[in-house]
């Protein structure tokens, strides 16, 4: 597993990490073109994903979490710029992103800029969250536009719910260096390439024959062959 880097320090690795979460069930490219356009569009140094162990707001995975884990080292595999947390994988309690947000806080210090990114869809229903208010004290939202949502521009914050809509008034920018200039507190949404790409829709092929080649990466697709994953 490739570390994490760990010191504030000065130059690159004073910049902002992002952090993309999610069942990972299995890994496909939609999950990691999200990972690259967001480090790209959001300025960060690089950014970790994780899989969540026991989600509170999902089914069961199919998978199970070493499984999950194992399949996102593979594709992340010689990309310096993405790495794995297996925290929650690790952990014994439910995947609550605050918890994660606070041990990674921990680690790093209070000065590191975190970036959580989440999806449009995630993100408008964010109130539901455990704790969702103390994530903006522990990093900033960066919000995706996903296929089938509304673009940024034409929704926020007049189409969500009346708390959301009074955080994004009071936290929304534009502008990426402001999630390098303090360590949390700030909502920046960005667009990323429409790629109609999900985790369901690469089980359901599997389980009706079909191959889910270029889908998801071969790497992936050859340790799901292996252990027989979603038959």
């Amino acid at each position: 597993m490739k570390p994490l880097p760990t010191e504030p320090g000065t130059g690159s690795n004073a910049g902002p990490i992002g952090l993309l979460g999610g069942t990972f069930d299995p890994i496909h490219f939609g999950h990691l073109r999200l990972a690259v356009e967001a480090r790209e569009a959001l300025g960060l140094v690089n950014v970790c994903l994780i899989p969540a162990g026991n989600p509170p707001h999902r089914d069961t995975p199919m998978s199970g979490a070493d499984h999950r884990l194992a399949m996102v080292e593979l594709a992340i595999a010689g990309n310096p710029d993405l790495q794995v947390d297996d925290g929650e994988v690790r952990a014994t309690q439910k995947s609550y992103s605050v918890l994660t947000l606070e041990r990674l806080r921990a680690k790093f210090g209070p000065a590191r800029p975190l970036v959580l990114i989440v999806g449009a869809d995630a993100f408008n229903g964010l109130p539901t969250w455990h704790r969702w208010e103390s994530l903006f004290e522990l990093a900033h939202v960066a919000v995706a536009n996903r296929p089938g949502f509304a673009p940024h521009e034409r929704c926020w914050p007049g189409e969500l719910a009346p708390a959301l809509a009074d955080a994004c008034r009071r936290r929304l920018t534009r502008e990426a260096s402001d999630l390098a200039s303090a360590p949390a507190g700030r909502i920046m949404p960005f667009d990323m390439t429409p790629l109609a790409i999900s985790a369901s829709l690469v089980r359901d092929l599997i389980r009706a024959g079909h191959s889910p080649r270029y889908l998801v990466p071969d790497t992936v697709l050859d340790y799901i062959d292996l252990h027989q994953l979603y038959k």
